[in-house]
């Protein structure tokens, strides 16, 4: 198995430690005054989504997971999986609500997702950094101070509730960050 050194490190590689794999989430390469270097790292475990302080010295060594990412589409909930299929090879897999994460106030039917497979079995899924959804319930327009640029929440059609600013209404398309969970603009 390959390994990865110290210098090697940075933010948003994918390691593996005692047979997890970890995406190492923030980075700091610390030189002493006296003594050798050191990297200190938060890394998040992909199987779990915990997050850890780990320090790594001059000579450590962690391995290259066998991670494997595939492009699936996702089809339903049925009460306990999210169910998904391979585009290519029609395989169908579930994933549990944990393993989906908050990925799932953003997910629609027949949309193309990634699946993300360590040795073989399926872990998790990133959506798209940017979806388009349509706004089914918001207050309505109103007229009044907008030159603080106010917002208003708004239920979209996969029941997540975002603030968007007070000119959209229901039936408007947005686009929204997946990550964060916010407006970004309203689609063409």
């Amino acid at each position: 198995m390959a390994t990865i050194s110290m210098s090697d490190l940075k933010k948003g590689l994918r390691i593996e430690l005692d047979g997890v794999p970890y995406r190492i989430t923030e980075y700091q390469h610390v030189k002493p005054g006296k003594g050798a270097a050191f990297v200190r790292t938060k890394i998040k475990s992909l199987l779990t989504g915990r997050v850890i302080e780990k320090t790594f010295h001059a000579g450590d060594k962690a391995d290259v997971p066998n991670l494997e990412q595939k492009t699936m589409q996702y089809l339903y909930h049925d009460g306990d999986f999210f169910q998904f299929m391979d585009t290519t090879s029609f395989e169908q897999i579930g994933l549990t609500d944990d393993q989906v994460g908050d990925a799932k106030d953003f997910m629609l039917e027949s949309m193309e997702t990634e699946i993300l497979f360590f040795n073989g079995k399926a872990i998790s899924l990133e959506l798209p950094q940017v979806v388009e959804l349509k706004v089914t319930e918001t207050a309505p327009d109103f007229k009044g101070d907008t030159a603080q640029g106010g917002k208003k929440p708004a239920t979209l059609e996969t029941g997540a509730v975002v603030n968007v600013p007070f000119h959209i209404l229901e039936g408007d398309m947005i686009r929204v960050d997946t990550k964060d969970g916010i407006y970004l603009e309203k689609a063409k």
